[in-house]
């Protein structure tokens, strides 16, 4: 009897997106059909959302890979990317081995994205960034050893300044604090959301600089566009991220910031044998409105991508839900939060939960992200299908 090779499934990075990608095709199709291999330069998943928590020095849970993964049928390697041939359908890597190629008969691209120092002069030599662990790491060490009155500067007054403004203020009440920000604190939340925000960040001793962006950061100051210098012993940069660069090296087609061009089942439109999920992805929302670089965005494009491939393996039906926003979730310390109800293009709507309930909601949305990813089969039977040989591949939609 003919054996059939087992379809070929490797996924990029092991964030929010692909950790959550790989373990619902984990969940749809059978092992004896479909071999999943997901790659990750870390051995651990990394909770990005509490980075800021981290930097001030809590500890967060350990969670290995090859731990959360064990008994799903992945296979978790731990190696660096360092290339992709859309073409030839590979992807070169780096790990403790030396350097090897995978070959791939679908690639799930998850790679997510790093902090954008966006070539404001100085931000690279000088600044901090918490976009990821080993950012936040490091600026943990720093401000460890920052003595009472030094003063910190956050750049940025999104939701990653707004949080890490808070978090650093309420654990260093002896540092003087401040937030610089484009436009005005908080212009996109609602009226409500706004004053509590003002209210957290006076009782927290936060200055705001408004209408002020950053145009060169030095070793103890920054300078805003109108020539203002704003003293910073420590500054975090958190004006917002770019995407790793391995897209906009290959063939895929991508936008002008390196995010790769997907329909509506998250498949590129280059190459249909790619997905691609996450911030990596220019994924349309409600109104065909740009999903922002988010776990919100993140983990349901994911769902998609995962239900497409399986889709599209199995020969079922393709999933048609447009993913869309509820809320936006921010923590301004341990013990105050904000949650601001938006329509479903991420708009502000006048409904806001505010102060300690907030601060709960928010805890429980990060462990429900954490525990959805710790447990890729969501403690749910798994309801695997086979993968259908031959199985037509539809081409790509815009």
């Amino acid at each position: 009897m003919q054996h059939t090779p087992r379809h070929r499934i490797v996924v990029l990075g092991a964030g929010y997106a692909g950790a959550v990608a790989a373990g619902r095709l984990a969940r749809r199709l059978r092992r004896e059909d479909a071999a999943i291999t997901l790659v990750n330069a870390e051995p651990h998943f990394v909770e990005r959302v509490r980075m800021h928590q981290l930097a001030v020095g809590q500890d967060l849970r350990v969670r290995p890979l090859d731990e959360m993964f064990a008994r799903t049928g992945v296979d978790v390697r731990i190696a660096r990317v360092t290339g992709v041939d859309a073409d030839r359908k590979t992807v070169s890597v780096t790990g403790p081995d030396g350097a090897g190629e995978l070959a791939y008969d679908t690639l799930v691209y998850a790679l997510g994205s790093a902090w954008n120092p966006q070539d404001v002069p100085g931000a690279v030599e000088h600044a901090h960034e918490i976009a990821g662990r080993l950012g936040a790491l490091r600026l943990r060490e720093r401000l460890a050893g920052l003595e009472a009155g030094r003063s910190v500067v956050v750049v940025g007054g999104g939701l990653t300044g707004l949080e890490a403004a808070s978090e650093i203020a309420e654990a260093r009440p002896d540092l003087d604090v401040s937030l610089t920000a484009r436009g005005e604190l908080g212009d996109w939340l609602s009226p409500r959301g706004r004053r509590h925000l003002r209210k957290v960040f006076t009782a927290l001793g936060v200055t705001v600089y408004e209408n002020a962006a950053v145009t060169a950061v030095a070793a103890d100051h920054v300078v805003t566009a109108d020539g203002t210098s704003v003293p910073a012993d420590v500054t975090v940069w958190t004006t917002g991220f770019a995407v790793h660069p391995l897209a906009r090296a290959s063939t895929l087609e991508v936008t002008d910031t390196g995010r790769i061009v997907v329909d509506a089942t998250m498949r590129s439109v280059s190459h249909p044998d790619v997905y691609a999920v996450g911030d990596a992805a220019l994924a349309a929302g409600p109104g065909g409105k740009p999903l922002r670089m988010s776990c919100a965005s993140g983990v349901p494009t994911a769902w998609q991508a995962a239900d497409a491939i399986a889709a599209r393996l199995t020969g079922g039906k393709l999933p048609s839900m447009t993913p869309r926003y509820f809320n936006q979730c921010v923590s301004l310390g341990r013990g105050q939060g904000l949650i601001q109800y938006v329509t479903a293009d991420d708009r502000a709507v006048r409904a806001a939960l505010t102060g300690r309930l907030a601060a709960l909601y928010k805890e429980v949305v990060c462990k429900s992200a954490a525990w959805g990813v710790a447990n890729p089969t969501l403690g749910l039977p798994t309801r695997r299908r086979p993968v259908t040989a031959g199985a037509p591949a539809p081409a790509p939609v815009r």
